[in-house]
Order: structure tokens, then sequence, then C-alpha cells
């Protein structure tokens, strides 16, 4: 399936590296004008992402901006030249046991993952309802299930879950609201934060890749009758311990291959 977002303006969160340098890089290729945002200049000016393709001078136009700041994401959106898409993907969390952490890092883990995309949904909406568009959250599989170590990452990606589906309902039908539900991923820090052996348990086989991530948000993205929707992006989920304990798989087990 292709998709055409020539002429369209798309903003993405959390743009630079990861699963959202993989989501503007798939709306670059699809034709669109692509603004990233994050806190941190990148170290390098950034390119194409698409050498050898139809139009290698096609660039994503970058703006300093922390989301969480309220101040930040009114300059961000003034500086728009419309708006048709808004992919909400900065988060994430360190490892954050609730005992003997600092309350200051639970409170900024929830303003990343929960309240930014709230701001910047908030501040987004009419330029959306003006051209018809939509918003697509990244979600987390951690908002789902329990999410030991990372309480409040975990707390935070469920009301963001909540949240696309009370915004679905309070702004349709000018603007859709429709959430991907990301499972274990292949990013930079991936190695470190998971354990050796950890896609045995992905019934798929391997973790997802910020492209299969980017496909979601295309069709999502797409006018269309979906909104208020959630795409589970997880590979079939994690198999759970108890079928360890029958004997019928063993976690860490199953593909090797590199991810």
């Amino acid at each position: 399936m292709s998709h055409d977002f020539t002429g369209k303006v798309v903003l993405i969160t959390g743009g630079t590296k990861g699963i959202g340098a993989g989501i503007a890089r798939a709306f670059l290729e699809a034709g669109a004008t692509v603004i990233v945002c994050a806190r941190k200049e990148p170290g390098a000016p950034i390119r194409t992402w698409l050498s050898g393709t139809e139009h290698p001078w096609r660039t994503a136009q970058f703006v300093q901006a922390d989301v969480r700041e309220p101040s930040d994401v009114t300059r961000l959106i003034a500086g728009l030249p419309g708006l048709d898409v808004l992919v909400n993907n900065a988060g994430g969390s360190p490892p954050a046991p609730v005992d003997g952490t600092s309350p200051r890092l639970h409170a900024r883990v929830i303003e990343l993952n929960l309240v930014a995309p709230l701001l910047v949904s908030q501040a987004a909406y009419p330029l959306l309802a003006a051209s018809r568009g939509s918003i697509v959250m990244i979600g987390s599989i951690s908002g789902s299930r329990p999410s030991p170590g990372t309480a409040a990452y975990g707390a935070a990606k469920a009301g963001l879950h909540h949240l696309a589906a009370c915004l679905a309902a309070e702004w349709a039908p000018a603007v859709r609201v429709n959430t991907v539900v990301v499972g274990l991923a292949e990013t930079e820090g991936a190695a470190e934060h998971y354990p050796p052996g950890v896609t045995g348990a992905i019934p798929a086989g391997r973790l997802a890749r910020p492209e299969d991530v980017a496909d979601a948000c295309l069709w999502l993205a797409a006018p269309g009758y979906v909104t208020g929707a959630e795409i589970l992006l997880h590979g079939g989920g994690e198999t759970p311990a108890w079928r360890a304990a029958e004997g019928r798989d063993t976690p860490g087990g199953g593909d090797h291959r590199e991810a």
C-alpha cells in the first residue's frame, strides 16, 4: 500500500531519532512537508534520509522545542505554514522504580508522555480542524499491561491512550485521533534496555522496527473513517510466563536473528 501526502504538512514531535526519525522518513518519502522538533538540535543537519530515491533533495525541517513547555509549544505551532497531520511521538523514560526515585523525575516523565501530547494537540487543533486533519499518538504496550520499573511511564501511556479516545470523540468529525500502541521496539537504546533473547518472547520473532510504526502512522493519517482506534503493533504480544511454566515455551528462546 502506498500513500501520497504531497502538499500536506506533517509535524512529528521527537522526530530526530529512533521511531520518530523512521516516521519522518516515511512521510518524506510520501511527499509531505515534514517538521520535526526535539529539545536538542541534532549533531548534524537533518539530511534527506532519501539517498537514492526519486526526490533526494527533500529534507525535514527542524524546530528546537521542549513540548513540555507551553511557551515552546505556542512558538512551535505559530511557526507552521498549516498542519494536516500531528504525530505525538516524543516520550520515553529512564529506569525509574517508584521506591527511592525522585518525585520530580516521575512528574517529568508524566509531563513528557501525557501532558505534552495534550498541550501540542490542543495548540494544533485549530490548524487541524481547518484542514480536516488527524492526530496519531505513539502509545506503548507499557500502558496496557504492568510496567514494573517504569510505573510512571506506563501510567502516562495508559493516560495517553485514554486521552486519544477522548479527543477522538470531542473533536469528531473535524479531526481524527488514533493511537499506535507499540510493543518492544528496536531503537538506539534497545540493546541496553531489553534483556538478551527478548525476541524469543515475541510471537513475530523480532522487535518492532521504526518502519513498522511508520507504516501504521501513514495508514491512520490518510483520509478515512477510522478514529478513536488503537492499533496494537506488538508482534503478537509477549509470551506469558505461565506458558514457560507449563513447558510450552522458553522465554528468551526462539528466533535469535538480529532485530
